[in-house]
Formats: C-alpha cells, structure tokens, sequence
C-alpha cells in the first residue's frame, strides 16, 4: 500500500518506520526543517521517552480516556519502546519514578534513532512540506495536498500532527482541521500537564526555588481536597510548576470558574507537634538571634522572608521573645503554606493537549477512523493524555505502533 504519514514527530516517525518495516511504500510529510521538534525539547531536553511500568499502572496514569489505549499498549508496550531505542544505538536508563531516559541525557538522540528507523526502512522523507489537505472521494482516503500545491495519491494516509502544546514547534493543530473536515468531532481542547499561576505576590519573591521531598493539596473554595500528591515542585515568576503540579493541572483543566487553593507541606515528616518539637529545638539554638536568623536549619534561605513577613511576626524580635501562639503560626504556615491558583499558563507552555479527536470514533485495535476508510490518527491529535513521567510518549508510540500495524489488517 502507498501510505501517507502526516507529521514527523514521535507517533508519526514511530508509524512509517513500521509500517515501511512492514512492507508499505511510505512518504512522510512534515512541515519542519527537521525531525522530532518537540521530542528535542521534552524532559528538558533530556527526553523522558517512556515509563517502565506495566500496561495497568500506564493505564493508571492516564486520566484521559484510558481504556482506549489497552489495545495498542499490548500491542507495542513500555518494554517494546525500550527495546526498539535501544536497539537504534540508544542506551536507556530508569530514574525515580521508573521514568526512561537515554544514558546520554540527549533528547535529540531519541530523535536521531527514530529518524534512523525509518531510513533502515526505506521511509521518504519530506521536510519543509506542510499538508494542506486530505484527499477524501466516497468515504476512502486518495491521498493529500501540500501547500506547494503537489499532490501525493495514498491508499491510507495518517494523521500524527500532535496538538496545541507548544505551538512553536509546529503543534498547531492542523490534525484537528483534518478531522473536523471528514466528519469527526473533536473534543474541546485544553493546556495540560501545564503550570499554574496565582495572584500571590510571593511566588515571584520565591522563583526559581525548587522544594522536594515535598506534599502538597489542592482544594476548592468548600474546603474539599481534589488533588494531593508528594514529590517536586517550584516557584515561578507567575505561580508554581514541576512534576507534582504538571500532574495537579491534570485535574483542574476547565474548572477555574471556582476557587482553589494549593496548600504546601514542607516538612511532611512531622506532624504538627514533632515540628514545634524541632522549632524549640532550633530557637534554644538560637535563642539570642533575630527571628529572620533563626530559621536557616529549618526552611531554605529564600522561603524564610516569605514566611515570616505570612506569619506576621517582626523579623528583628528575638527568639526568646517568641510566644507560643507565634510558633504555632509558623508550623501552619510550614505545615500549609497556601498559594491561590488563578488559572493555567496556556499552551505554550503546557507539555500535552487534553482533548482532541474523538476516540469513540476510532478503531482502537487499528487506529482507523470508523468514519472515512483509510483514515487513520496517532498521537496527540487523539483525544488521549497522561500525566507527567514518559506517559504520554508512550502512547505516541503504541499509537503509532497499531496504526501501522493496522494498515496491515486493511490492506
């Protein structure tokens, strides 16, 4: 079969070099100069490419349509994605959280191997080559047209154009257009796995300073927790962000029209009275100092300012003059200190897009519209996410994986 594969980034690469693998005649389209743009940038630049767990705890950690993805999970799996990379040249690793990286920490390793894979394969690659539309005649796929004004006949053609996330590196949700054109509803479209911003003057005073061992807990303006976590965060010029709240944002996508709170705990290995245990501990130490000098074996030397001007207590009163009441504002605050969440950061800054094509209108088992033959999606054009840790890769490529494969179901 003559496939069209649209779009160069992990499902779309993943797609064309097994398909080619396989035995189709593949071109592949991006509208980039390169390769894996975004895939460049993920992790930092480190490419967290994949988790090594099981298909249940990926499912587990996919809040966004899940059982969608069991099909294609069993079918190209964590182990898989390992096995494949490592077997372009890429040694791999597993960090805290059974997160995969290359040994290398280059993000554009991972990319270079995929680009690898489908030249061993035979794919043609089209750099520079945006896809303007699909060819749709009597319900089949014929094929597509650039921008350039060519046009490409296709017995199958794939969409793996990505979502919104991060725009500039050409996720600008061409797929969705594609979709919404033959028939498909798209689901609404929102920034996830994205920082959070808050009015909280502090959080400027603070940026750049990362707390781990840390937990935290989001809760509504009824006092409800509707997210809790342990783990890594940071301060921001606008608000928070890190793992435990690229994770938190998950839950919190279109509910800003209330009021939330995030509540962070410091020293979660204390209760209440064992930390004020600690804080008289640390006050005989210093029992003749400032307040602004006495809490530096306690908190980071940036947080201590912050926590002392909240508190209310004067940062020149001598410790042996703190009251009972005061120490136990400060545990509070240690225990609890509230940031108000305003809304996301957008797109441009989230990692992945929730919503997308419908999958109740997708063939999980091919990845194959049930609307149009030979119409195919991968990616994060679907309407498929997870949270932070290698997840959403991974779908990328099962997803991109079974599109392949069911290219060969229907041939």
């Amino acid at each position: 079969m003559k496939i069209a594969v649209i779009g160069a980034g992990a499902a779309g690469m993943m797609c064309a070099g097994h398909a080619a693998e396989l035995g189709h005649s593949v071109d592949i389209f991006e509208k980039n100069n390169m390769v894996g743009k975004k895939i460049r940038i993920t992790g930092k630049g480190r490419c967290n490419v994949t988790n090594a767990s099981d298909v249940q705890e990926h499912i587990d950690n996919t809040p966004g349509n899940p059982y969608f993805m069991y099909s294609s999970l069993y079918k190209f799996s964590p182990s898989d994605t390992v096995e494949l990379i490592e077997r372009l040249g890429v040694p791999t690793k597993v960090e805290r959280g059974k997160r995969v990286f290359p040994v290398s920490d280059k993000a554009a390793d991972i990319a270079e191997a995929l680009m690898k894979y489908m030249k061993k394969n035979g794919v043609r690659l089209h750099l520079d080559s945006g896809v303007k539309d699909i060819i749709i005649k009597d319900g089949k796929v014929c094929g597509v047209v650039l921008f350039s004004g060519k046009t490409f006949e296709a017995d199958a053609v794939v969409v793996a154009t990505g979502g919104l996330s991060y725009p500039g590196t050409g996720s600008t949700g061409d797929g969705y257009k594609f979709a919404k054109k033959a028939g498909h509803r798209v689901t609404p479209l929102l920034p996830s796995l994205v920082p959070l911003k808050s009015d909280d003057s502090f959080c400027a005073e603070l940026m750049g300073l990362s707390l781990k061992n840390t937990a935290i807990v989001i809760k509504n303006a009824k006092g409800k927790a509707v997210y809790k976590d342990f783990g890594e965060m940071l301060f921001t010029h606008f608000g928070v962000s890190g793992p435990m709240i690229l994770s938190a944002s998950r839950h919190l996508l279109n509910k800003f029209d209330e009021d939330f709170t995030l509540y962070i705990d410091m020293k979660p290995a204390l209760d209440m009275k064992a930390l004020d245990t600690r804080l008289l501990r640390d006050f005989e130490k210093y029992i003749n100092k400032d307040m602004k000098n006495a809490l530096n074996d306690l908190l980071p030397q940036k947080m201590i300012p912050v926590i002392i001007a909240l508190s209310g207590i004067d940062e020149n009163k001598k410790i042996h003059d703190i009251t009972k009441e005061e120490r136990r504002r400060l545990c509070t605050l240690i225990k609890g200190l509230p940031v108000h969440l305003t809304g996301t950061a957008g797109f441009n800054e989230a990692i992945v897009t929730s919503g997308g094509v419908d999958t109740d209108e997708i063939e999980p088992n091919t990845m194959e519209s049930k609307k149009i033959r030979g119409l195919y999606f991968a990616g994060e054009v679907l309407d498929v996410d997870a949270y932070t840790g290698g997840f959403n890769l991974q779908i990328a490529f099962s997803t991109g994986y079974t599109a392949a494969e069911g290219l060969e179901e229907n041939k």
